[in-house]
């Protein structure tokens, strides 16, 4: 993509691969009988999606903590309390079983798209951060779409 720099490119095409994994041994029995006989239960289907995901959402509340320093005052107050919320969100709201949960964090990837445009509206983001982050989100929702939808 024209604009986003190789490095933080490769590296968000990369943190796609368990969600592109998890929707395709949803999809094809064989490559789910594959990849739990290979990598077992946990590394299929949802809950591959599940726990990564949580942990991507924690992540980048991290993420969004290092751009919050880029501020001062109260709207570096109110950045940093933004910033919890992805991780607070995963801790509490990824149980329930795999379709609430996957449900969850599709709203939960949806919320932080919201606040990368607040930060990145706030200018505390690269120029370049949306363009990259819609890409990831509309994967990752699609991933997970697949899952808690079929």
């Amino acid at each position: 993509m024209s604009g986003i720099p190789r490095a933080p490119l490769f590296l968000g095409l990369a943190g796609l691969i368990p969600f592109v994994w998890g929707a395709l041994t949803y999809l094809n029995d064989d490559l789910h009988a594959w990849g739990t006989q290979a990598l077992g239960a946990r590394f299929v289907g949802p809950y591959v999606q599940l726990f990564y995901g949580s942990v991507i959402l924690s992540f980048m509340s991290g993420v969004l903590w290092g751009f919050s320093t880029k501020t001062s005052g109260s709207k570096a107050a109110t950045c940093y309390l933004l910033s919890v919320l992805p991780a607070l969100w995963a801790f509490a709201k990824t149980g329930g079983g795999p379709v609430a949960a996957g449900t969850n964090l599709m709203w939960g990837f949806a919320g932080l798209l919201l606040l990368d445009a607040v930060f990145s509206y706030w200018r505390l983001t690269p120029v370049w951060w949306m363009r990259l982050r819609m890409m990831l989100t509309a994967v990752v929702l699609a991933c997970l779409a697949v899952g808690v939808y079929l």
